[in-house]
């Protein structure tokens, strides 16, 4: 095992990270006033200062950037790096990337996921990057003798201006160690920036390209070992008794043995089979005989419980927020308009299945490798789950093929690492398609019960949104408090800028014994759906055109209306279209940002194309335009699958869907273009990516069907070829 993380000196940190001529290290320490971040200078014990070193500078010149950010295809290998190396005026191509494992010394905020990474870090890496830059102008400064205003930062340099010498950073890392860091570095003016802002090259597109970069799967050590893990395929449950005798002859298993599946609140029992590769453990793990006690849950099937949800609607639900009098201004209204929306429970089903190598010492010591997207998380509930210290673990972090949510979660990561403990071997255990397919956890359906009221001049009097929906909370916390507004479940509903005079939103919780877990975007990919098509349809009750209807509620000076005018400006939206063609529009904003659309669709026999999707997104800044119109197509294509493929449903207490046969996402074929049209007025104010560019995309089409065919689509999935 490596040096363990906890007081580890600086001369142990350099070892650790495997960096051996290091002058000058900076970063953030975590003992700041306000509980965040200020930058801070390592003496001779790094741990001294509680220091999350960011950067370092070797004698030689070689420049290592540390990015606590997984890179799971959004691009953090590049835009986190960014940050620093923009400060530290270096370019990108010429520092190493180093990815971080949840040690302490990195501080907690290694994860990523709610579209927080560039959000969170935006200033803070940059001050670090600027706090480096300004401490080797100085040094040089003075070994010059000069004016440290006379001299300026550049390409992995400092230059004297007046006699145009220069010196490289890392003959001045020593001299710059010893300097008093900055406590309030200058940043660089946008308008000086290189890299933030521009299309730069992704470091990671190359290695995954070649074939160079690793992933989870791609992983093995040493002594390692295949498992492949039998669940029941009910939830809710037990394993009575497994026979393993045809299991134990399949040539190449090992043995067998059971670990739990521990899931929020659910805990599992399953039995792994282990053999020296993954075919072995595979077919003998098919070879098993396994008795389960169903606990009755070998009835549930989607019809029913889908009928209870609407049957649940009925009730009055937790308030999730209310304004003005609504039952008032609804019940007097002359003109009521009364909806039901529904959307399916649907599968992440990243490309790279779950998987984890995990090697449990004799000495307790643990170590993991994993496609995760909280490493900090596992560096901490890893050793408090299994009785260890947490320098006595060590998690390596690789590349994710995808995650979308589920990789935010540790289940198949502690299966392997109780594997590993029982045999005292390296396990890596791999979850098939059809295990991810079908074990979940899944994002949750939800239905929106929708009441809107006009006056006699079309302006919306009353309007309310209640959700009725299983809670992914409920799944996570055993003391889930039901009598409490569950504000994930009614993520963004109250938060939107339409001035509603008189509103109250509500949650109904559904009881559920399947695991649900946030997806991309969460809640407001259900949501969105229902708010924005029922606002669709205030607008056609008051005969007002959907996009002025919308901006007339909504305050002119806010982000919400420059994304709506933006989008009325590049789709063209009061030109007219052809015969049999129809425009859509929608906007959401929730906790991860905000973005719009407006798709265009035609008839297509008894269905309909989509022609084009236009979207704006509202940044403030970004860092990688081309990254943020990766993400954002990317989005959409993950917001179509789930408004026109089957979802996930169940039967007989089994998931039905098996893999992507049955449970696909849209071809490249069906997948329109999508202009991507990025607002970064350069403010303080940073938003997220990932997420914002898939609410609204389900909305705008379904308006846009609506628009060229009268038909209004209520539920997900819907037939995008028989409408």
């Amino acid at each position: 095992m490596e040096e363990t993380l906890s007081n580890i000196n600086r001369r142990n940190f350099l070892k650790f990270t495997g960096i051996t001529g290091a002058g000058l290290i900076i970063g953030l320490s975590f003992k700041s006033n306000n509980g965040f971040a200020e930058i801070a200078k390592p003496g001779d014990d790094a741990a001294l200062y509680d220091l999350t070193p960011f950067i370092m500078i070797e004698k030689s010149g070689a420049i290592t950037i540390f990015n606590p950010r997984p890179e799971m295809g959004q691009g953090t290998f590049q835009s986190i790096p960014s940050l620093i190396a923009e400060e530290l005026e270096v370019p990108l191509d010429g520092v190493t990337i180093k990815q971080t494992g949840g040690q302490k010394i990195f501080g907690r905020g290694q994860f990523a996921g709610g579209s927080s990474s560039v959000r969170s870090d935006y200033f803070t890496l940059r001050k670090a990057g600027a706090s480096a830059r300004e401490m080797l102008v100085k040094a040089a400064s003075q070994q010059w003798k000069v004016p440290v205003e006379e001299c300026y930062a550049g390409d992995a340099k400092v230059f004297h201006k007046p006699s145009g010498k220069s010196i490289g950073y890392g003959d001045l890392a020593e001299a710059a160690s010893k300097l008093e860091v900055p406590k309030d570095p200058k940043l660089k003016d946008p308008k000086d920036f290189k890299l933030l802002g521009k299309k730069t090259m992704r470091p990671d597109i190359p290695l995954k390209s070649s074939g160079k970069a690793v992933f989870g799967i791609d992983v093995e050590v040493p002594g390692m070992v295949y498992a492949s893990i039998e669940h029941c395929p009910v939830f809710g449950a037990k394993m009575v008794s497994y026979d393993d005798t045809a299991a134990k002859k399949v040539k190449g298993v090992l043995s067998v043995e059971t670990c739990d599946r521990i899931f929020g609140k659910y805990k599992h029992e399953g039995i792994a089979v282990i053999a020296d590769n993954y075919w072995a453990a595979y077919q003998g793990r098919k070879a098993l005989s396994v008795k389960w006690d169903y606990q009755g849950n070998e009835n549930f099937n989607s019809t029913e419980y889908d009928q209870s949800l609407r049957d649940l609607a009925k009730k009055e639900g937790v308030v999730d927020h209310e304004k003005g009098n609504f039952d008032k201004a609804y019940n007097e209204a002359g003109v009521k308009i009364d909806a039901f929306y529904e959307t399916p429970i649907v599968s992440h089903s990243p490309i790279e299945p779950m998987n984890c190598v995990a090697s449990w010492y004799d000495d307790n010591k643990l170590e993991i490798w994993a496609s995760t997207q909280v490493p900090g998380d596992l560096a901490s509930s890893l050793p408090k789950g299994h009785g260890i210290p947490e320098e006595n673990v060590k998690v390596n972090v690789l590349f994710s093929g995808g995650a979308f949510g589920r990789r935010l979660y540790n289940d198949v990561i502690d299966e392997a690492v109780q594997l590993s403990k029982k045999i005292r071997k390296p396990v890596k255990v791999i979850w098939s398609r059809e295990d991810d397919t079908q074990l979940g956890p899944f994002r949750p359906m939800t239905y929106s019960a929708m009441k809107g009221a006009l006056s006699s001049d079309g302006k919306v009097v009353a309007f309310q949104h209640k959700v009725i929906s299983p809670s992914i909370n409920a799944s996570e916390h055993e003391n889930y408090d039901k009598t409490k507004p569950d504000r994930t479940m009614t993520e963004g509903i109250s938060e939107q800028k339409y001035d509603f005079q008189n509103m109250k939103n509500m949650y109904v919780n559904a009881e559920s014994h399947i695991p649900f877990a946030a997806w991309r975007a969460v809640t407001s990919t259900t949501l969105a759906f229902a708010h924005e098509c029922f606002v669709d349809e205030l607008a056609v009750k008051a005969n007002k055109n959907p996009m002025e209807f919308r901006l007339a509620m909504i305050p002119q000076d806010s982000d919400t209306a420059n994304v709506l005018r933006k989008l009325k400006e590049v789709s063209n939206w009061d030109k007219a279209l052809p015969n049999g063609w129809g425009r859509g529009v929608a906007q959401y904003e929730f906790f991860a940002g905000l973005a719009g659309y407006v798709v265009e669709v035609s008839k297509n026999g008894n269905g309909i194309k989509i022609e084009k999707a236009y979207a704006v997104i509202d940044l403030g800044t970004v860092v990688n335009p081309d990254m943020v119109k990766n993400q954002v197509e990317g989005a959409a294509t993950m917001a179509l699958s789930a408004a026109i493929k089957n979802g996930i449903t169940f039967d007989k207490g089994h998931t039905i869907q098996t893999n992507y046969n049955n449970n696909p996402i849209v071809r490249i074929n069906e997948m329109p273009v999508v202009e991507v049209h990025i607002l970064a007025n350069g403010g303080p104010k940073i938003k997220g990516v990932g997420e914002p560019g898939l609410p609204p995309f389900a909305p705008a089409l379904c308006n846009a069907v609506f628009a060229a065919t009268g038909k209004r689509i209520r539920r997900l999935p819907f037939d995008i070829n028989n409408v």
